[in-house]
């Protein structure tokens, strides 16, 4: 994974290498390392780098500064039409509601998880929350619509989140979420991680021959790949948000790596910053567990992504929503 936040640089392809040119100087990597490229702001990418993302299937996509969505950079090599058709249909059906309540109940549950982890300190603080995600994950399971399951699920993320909010590290003032911008550092790493964790759920689906923006959970006139957001809901807590919170309360980052814009008010991570957030992701998303319930190795968190799009696409064929086990942690 390459992410490319200085402004003005230029990412090409020279000698088999990923090069980026910017004010600092030159970087290069080998390409047969490279499996994603993020470019946030404004940069610019050569003809060629794009000739060779495209033909060797690297997913490059387009964000701003602090994490919105732009767009993606695509091959069609992997499109399957017979999976994206049976996806589509699967759409009005029994299918789309029982997959939704799985992944929103696993969920809430990881939610659980990670509230768990700090109750040794925290445990009367933690008390209220970790009893109201008990409630929506047992009232999810039976939601007879969307609405309603939507509904469960935004009441479980407004108490995660108050859960967090009292067992961050009090230096990094965090009042619940916001975005676009991000308004505070905590919100920051949220909202760039969970950018990153999209763009890496997107290219795991298209890789599978599915489309991102046929959705379930998530429905359509959402403007965004909704199958990539569905996809999503059971990893945040997984991987986004126990990274940040290992970084903050582990004190691995800190107050000066993040900086104020005047123009939009947002807060946005440093390039020190940015480096220290990203290697950390990165060592997540290689790290490895026994979380998938259908393998008896460990395997890392991207591979576990793959598999369980692997998992995705038997369940759209089969027209089985069983099939598909969201992760949940221990």
């Amino acid at each position: 994974m390459v992410v490319i936040d200085e402004s003005g640089a230029v990412v090409g392809i020279e000698n088999n290498r990923l090069t980026i040119k910017c004010r600092d100087g030159l970087r290069s990597f080998p390409i047969e390392t490279i499996d994603s490229i993020t470019i946030l702001g404004h940069s610019q990418m050569t003809t060629a780098c794009i000739q060779h993302c495209l033909t060797y299937g690297i997913p490059v996509s387009f964000l701003s500064r602090g994490g919105k969505y732009f767009g993606y950079l695509q091959s069609t090599g992997h499109v399957n039409t017979f999976r994206q058709r049976r996806q589509c249909a699967l759409y009005d059906e029994d299918f789309a509601m029982n997959l939704s309540r799985n992944i929103v109940m696993a969920k809430i549950k990881n939610q659980q998880v990670v509230l768990r982890r700090y109750e040794g300190e925290h445990k009367a603080e933690l008390a209220e929350a970790e009893h109201m995600l008990v409630i929506c994950e047992n009232k999810a399971r039976i939601a007879p619509k969307y609405d309603t399951l939507m509904g469960y699920e935004g009441q479980a993320a407004k108490a995660y989140f108050q859960g967090l909010a009292a067992v961050v590290d009090p230096d990094f003032h965090f009042s619940g979420r916001n975005r676009r911008p991000p308004k505070d550092e905590f919100n920051s790493l949220l909202s760039l991680g969970y950018s990153i964790l999209m763009n890496e759920l997107y290219a795991a689906i298209e890789r599978k021959g599915m489309n991102p923006y046929f959705g379930f959970l998530h429905r359509d006139g959402e403007h965004h790949p909704t199958l990539a957001s569905d996809m999503m809901e059971e990893w945040r807590a997984v991987i986004v948000d126990s990274t940040v919170m290992s970084l903050i309360n582990g004190h691995e980052i800190h107050k000066h790596d993040f900086q104020f814009d005047d123009t939009d008010e947002g807060c946005y991570l440093t390039k020190e910053g940015l480096r220290i957030f990203l290697a950390k992701l990165d060592r997540k998303m290689q790290a490895h567990n026994r979380y998938l319930s259908y393998t008896d190795y460990a395997v890392s968190f991207r591979q576990g992504i793959d598999l369980q799009m692997d998992a995705l696409a038997r369940a759209v064929e089969s027209g089985d929503a069983d099939i598909y086990h969201p992760i949940r942690i221990r």
